[in-house]
């Protein structure tokens, strides 16, 4: 289940042809889909063909996993996921060297224009795949349970709040013995869904005096690294360390995890099934096939854990090269299929559902 086994499990796998650095994996055998899942999804064991992909680190787990089998059940298909970061990957399917893009977070400002005039003859949609819970972790040796609040955060990451035993901390936690070992908080330091998401449940629910973005805002200061693995492994060899990180990847390097306050003050520990209680609420902004969502930071719902992202896969609609079109349209009918759901839950990740899953399935079969 840890990422050195995985990762060395997946290089003997010539098929994946995963362009994976820099990436962790924690794909396990048990409750993952079987390799003939894809084809009871609806793939066709017959296909062909090479195709490039590029984006969110948050998801290389979910993808890694998902490649493995689609693969095997078609093994025809090579399919190169580059976890390069949100940013990245969605100007790589602008550029068109990229048949889709995972982003943290959908397409915004002069995005939508640029990847319409990408696919030409149809438009790009956001399509939500994965559900990405993030975990603040942190490393201090002799206190479970930390508890922290909005507010809390937003001074921790802003760097007002640099002791962990300041006042405000207390507050949070007034039972624990918070030492006064100076606060290293660290950020991405590529641009990254992962910080627009956290920046936006900052903006919603914190005295958070920037804007949200990919890229973190300098004022705030800190101390950065890439990626996600690159988060996890400078949290874990730091003390005094605190971040924002996916699910998965607190898991696999067995980082401390701290329960956060939702909007109605309720301190919520992370787990699959409450940060889904967000995702369940979240509003569908966009309109046809295109399901860009409008989640809710300050979710006042029992059990749910505020801090949650969806990676979209980001392909077009229509105008896609047909080579293209049909091993993304049959690799995305997998990872929406029941099989290709369930096997996320085994990686730290909430299983999409319900009526959201619904229309999931049916944006991917409107490509074409």
């Amino acid at each position: 289940m840890k990422y050195a086994g995985r990762l060395a499990a997946v290089a003997v796998v010539g098929a994946l042809s995963l362009a994976a650095c820099g990436t962790d994996n924690n794909a396990g055998a048990a409750g993952t889909s079987s390799a003939s899942a894809p084809a009871a999804a609806g793939n066709d064991n017959a296909l062909s063909g090479s195709i490039n992909a590029a984006g969110s680190s948050a998801q290389a787990n979910a993808i890694t996993e998902w490649t493995k089998n689609f693969t095997a059940a078609n093994p025809g298909v090579t399919l190169n996921y580059q976890p390069s970061g949100s940013g990245a990957g969605v100007q790589a399917f602008i550029q068109g060297t990229v048949a889709f893009a995972g982003s943290d977070s959908a397409l915004k400002d002069d995005e939508p224009a640029q990847a319409d005039a990408r696919c030409k003859t149809g438009k790009a949609i956001n399509i939500p795949m994965v559900t990405g819970p993030v975990a603040v972790v942190y490393n201090l040796p002799g206190v479970e349970g930390l508890q922290l609040s909005p507010k809390t955060l937003g001074g921790i990451f802003n760097s007002t709040i640099t002791k962990w035993d300041d006042a405000a901390i207390k507050a949070d936690n007034p039972d624990a013995k918070l030492p006064a070992t100076p606060i290293q908080a660290f950020h991405r330091s590529d641009e990254s869904g992962t910080s627009d998401n956290f920046t936006k449940f900052l903006k919603a629910t914190a005295e958070w005096p920037h804007e949200p973005a990919k890229a973190w805002p300098a004022e705030a200061k800190g101390q950065g690294a890439k990626g996600s693995d690159g988060i996890a492994s400078s949290v874990k060899d730091t003390e005094g360390a605190i971040s924002y990180v996916e699910l998965s990847y607190a898991e696999n390097s067995s980082l401390q995890k701290a329960k956060v306050a939702n909007g109605a003050g309720e301190f919520v520990e992370l787990t699959p099934e409450s940060a889904a209680k967000t995702v369940e609420s979240a509003e569908i902004k966009g309109t046809g096939n295109d399901l860009a969502l409008s989640i809710d930071y300050a979710t006042k719902t029992a059990g749910a854990y505020p801090i949650v992202l969806v990676t979209y896969e980001i392909t077009c609609e229509k105008g896609l090269p047909a080579e293209e079109q049909q091993i993304v349209k049959s690799f995305l009918t997998y990872t929406a299929s029941d099989e290709g759901q369930a096997a996320l839950k085994e990686l730290g990740y909430a299983p999409l559902a319900g009526t959201l899953l619904t229309k999931v399935r049916t944006a991917v079969e409107a490509i074409s």
